[in-house]
């Protein structure tokens, strides 16, 4: 019972991670249209710009976060300004094979700045905190907190703001969207900044979690992918829902499977979900226009 409850929290602690990628891909694929094969190297970029800082300066890894994000930010703007605008009128196949290549590029810009060795935010050993027998580190909690912060200010932009608002609207409907009179260059700028934002903390946590390494974000992305289309591509509600599963689920495999066959239990619960529930838990847009 202790190992069941142990696994459920590095699940809850996984699965936060995932959820953070996968609304940051649902925002993505709901406004753009696109899915955006670049968001795990985005992540990766973001833990290593985070890195710098806590290298550059000594600072803790959480000082470095709004550094972090503000550089994943811009370079996540930088690359809608400079390829995506101009493929925006053509195939979202042509999107998507370029979105591959943008993540080679920014993969390949980790690998010469950083190297290709592991890095760690912190040396040494923390001691975990101990309830009877299970183990909780504390860099868990805050990656917890972090992630249930992070989503509820979200929920608040989305249902309080005007931006957030609009964003709804243009996911739910962009024809009608656009001729309502709603900015959608303004749109589409916000959502790639509220995306990197998620993905460089994701990044960073994933970082905390575990170790920093040029292809983490890749590793990790296809159960990011998985968790966007279970909760329901293109639902970032859902991706919450479809996030936590995938983790708590890759977790609790361990007990019957190889560590190492995590990734195949994400593409397993994302292939069930496509045979059984195609518009995932929430509903997806376009599958929901399609029938």
């Amino acid at each position: 019972m202790t190992e069941l409850i142990q696994l459920l929290i590095y699940g809850v602690v996984l699965g936060g991670i995932i959820t953070l990628g996968a609304i940051g891909v649902s925002f993505v694929f709901s406004i753009l249209r696109f899915a955006h094969f670049a968001h795990g190297d985005l992540m990766t970029v973001g833990a290593y710009l985070a890195l710098a800082f806590v290298v550059g300066f000594g600072v803790p890894v959480w000082y470095a976060l709004p550094f972090a994000i503000l550089g994943g930010v811009l370079i996540a703007v930088l690359i809608d300004t400079v390829l995506y605008r101009r493929l925006r009128r053509t195939a979202p196949v042509i999107l998507l094979i370029s979105s591959v290549g943008v993540a080679l590029v920014l993969r390949s810009l980790v690998q010469l700045i950083w190297g290709p060795a592991t890095a760690v935010y912190q040396t040494g050993i923390t001691p975990p905190i101990r309830f009877g027998d299970l183990r909780i580190r504390p860099d868990h909690l805050y990656i917890v907190a972090g992630t249930v912060l992070l989503v509820m200010l979200l929920h608040l932009f989305l249902q309080r703001t005007k931006t957030g608002k609009s964003m709804r609207a243009m996911a739910d409907d962009p024809d009608l969207a656009r001729i309502s009179g709603i900015d959608i260059d303004r749109v589409i700028i916000w959502t790639w900044v509220i995306s990197a934002t998620l993905a460089v903390s994701a990044g960073i946590f994933l970082g905390m979690d575990t170790r920093l390494q040029p292809t983490m974000g890749w590793h990790l992305l296809l159960a990011i992918f998985a968790a966007a289309i279970v909760g329901g591509i293109g639902r970032p509600y859902g991706a919450i829902a479809g996030g936590m599963l995938v983790g708590i689920a890759s977790e609790l495999s361990t007990m019957v499977l190889s560590p190492s066959y995590k990734p195949a239990v994400a593409f397993a619960l994302m292939v069930v979900a496509l045979i059984i529930r195609p518009t995932g838990i929430a509903g997806g847009t376009l599958f929901a226009e399609r029938r």
